[in-house]
């Protein structure tokens, strides 16, 4: 078995397409070779040649690369976006790195095809997948281990590569896939990764920022809110919507007020959460947190689902990945045993 896709193929349906991948664990019989595909056509032993420093910015040093250089390196975590990458193959390759976060040589593996793909800008793309996390995909392909590598053509699925192979290898193979995407009339024209950062806002999310932005805060609640009723999975709507509650709780709320009421009487829940309220929009995170943690030990269980609910509100709104929130629900956590 071989690097090799047939050209009829190229007009199959998507559905053909995926029913072909479901397939894949068939074309890894005898499909790799010292880890690297072997029988290329005669017709493409002279392909083009990619560099893996091609992606480098000139002015880079140290062979790093320029933190705004573009890259076509998609992340695929779920079965929808495995099989969008699939469907995506009837424009032009799609190389499928599998690997896995406590695998050196798959990370390194990785790594490689991301320099060579880029260095095509857009003739083809990488779907990185994280086996941890979508096996699936290694269950379509065959794949038992990682380093894995598959190229797929109009849904065509071959392997490229199994365990590690050098940077030469793996150039002269992906330039062979070129070749072939080609001869087939699939030549790629992909977009390159967008950042999150510069990603257009959904149109209602825009219409709360700019109500933000002019000091609307009902403007603001009632995009937001829109947007989760169309969307209910709309995560950063939700988010917004916490924020935009918090900038309404702490409106008119005077500091040296609220702190001398918390102080007067610790077991004061409202002044409580207003200060933490007021130290987190002044960005003293861990102070808000720590406040409503002791508040939470202190107070009878009547009183306690209240205070883990604002704490749980405050969570949101600074993120559960910040470190900051992962040591204080840790805390929580601990508080209710």
């Amino acid at each position: 078995m071989s690097i090799i896709f047939d050209p009829a193929d190229r007009g199959a349906s998507q559905n053909a397409a995926q029913g072909n991948v479901a397939q894949g664990g068939a074309a890894q019989n005898g499909a790799v070779q010292n880890g690297v595909a072997q029988e290329i056509p005669a017709s493409v032993r002279n392909a083009m040649e990619l560099n893996p420093n091609a992606a480098q910015s000139a002015g880079a040093q140290g062979g790093e690369q320029a933190p705004s250089a573009p890259t076509w390196r998609y992340e695929v975590n779920t079965p929808e976006e495995f099989q969008k990458f699939v469907q995506l193959s009837s424009q032009g390759a799609v190389i499928f790195a599998l690997y896995a976060p406590h695998s050196p040589s798959s990370l390194q593996m990785l790594e490689g095809v991301q320099k060579l793909v880029d260095s095509a800008a857009g003739s083809m793309i990488c779907a990185a997948v994280d086996v941890t996390k979508l096996p699936e995909a290694a269950q379509a392909f065959g794949v038992s281990g990682v380093p894995a590598g598959v190229a797929v053509l109009a849904g065509r699925p071959a392997p490229i590569y199994t365990g590690p192979v050098s940077a030469e290898d793996l150039g002269d193979v992906l330039s062979q896939v070129l070749q072939l995407a080609a001869q087939y009339q699939l030549p790629g024209g992909f977009d390159p990764v967008v950042p999150e950062d510069e990603k257009p806002l959904p149109p209602l999310h825009a219409e709360a920022v700019a109500a933000l932005d002019r000091g609307d805060l009902e403007g603001a609640r009632a995009a937001y809110r829109k947007a989760i009723s169309e969307n209910p999975g709309d995560k950063e709507a939700k988010l917004g919507l916490e924020q935009v509650e918090l900038l309404a709780r702490v409106k008119d709320l005077d500091m040296a007020t609220e702190r001398a009421a918390a102080a007067a009487d610790p077991m004061n829940i409202d002044a409580a959460f207003n200060v933490a309220d007021l130290d987190l929009v002044g960005g003293h995170v861990e102070d808000a947190y720590n406040r409503l943690l002791r508040l939470f030990s202190a107070i009878g269980p009547d009183d306690k689902a209240r205070v883990r609910e604002r704490l749980v509100q405050l969570f949101d709104v600074v993120g559960a990945s910040d470190p900051r929130t992962v040591k204080a629900r840790a805390a929580l956590t601990m508080a209710l045993f």
